[in-house]
């Protein structure tokens, strides 16, 4: 079974920064993805982050070059560093693990307000 505990989220004026984590069960890492996706209210869930087991990274157009996923699998953690963060940044936010199977975190809330 896989488990997934993200942390970091808060509330940030435009243009801040965060960073969340996600603490995963070793298992998650025999798996083909990890990433982060988050869903704003009113709005479908979208991935924003991916990182294949070989290290391999893709990004949505609308954080490319803001945000950068990484993982360490001696800690068992999954991380996103946001930067320059938009009032359009505003969601909950949750980590993602699958292939095979699907497995998800309960997510944080990230806020950008002035």
């Amino acid at each position: 079974q896989v488990q997934l505990v993200e942390s970091g989220g808060g509330l940030v004026h435009p243009g801040g920064s965060l960073n969340l984590s996600c603490e995963t069960s070793p298992s998650a890492f025999s798996l083909n993805y990890m990433g982060w996706a988050r869903q704003a209210p009113g709005k479908d869930r979208e991935l924003v982050a991916q990182i294949s087991r070989g290290g391999h990274v893709r990004y949505a157009d609308s954080v490319d070059g803001r945000f950068t996923i990484s993982k360490d699998s001696a800690r068992n953690t999954v991380d996103l560093q946001m930067n320059n963060l938009k009032s359009e940044d505003t969601a909950r936010y949750y980590c993602d693990v699958w292939g095979p199977g699907q497995y998800w975190g309960s997510g944080v809330q990230v806020t950008v307000s002035a």
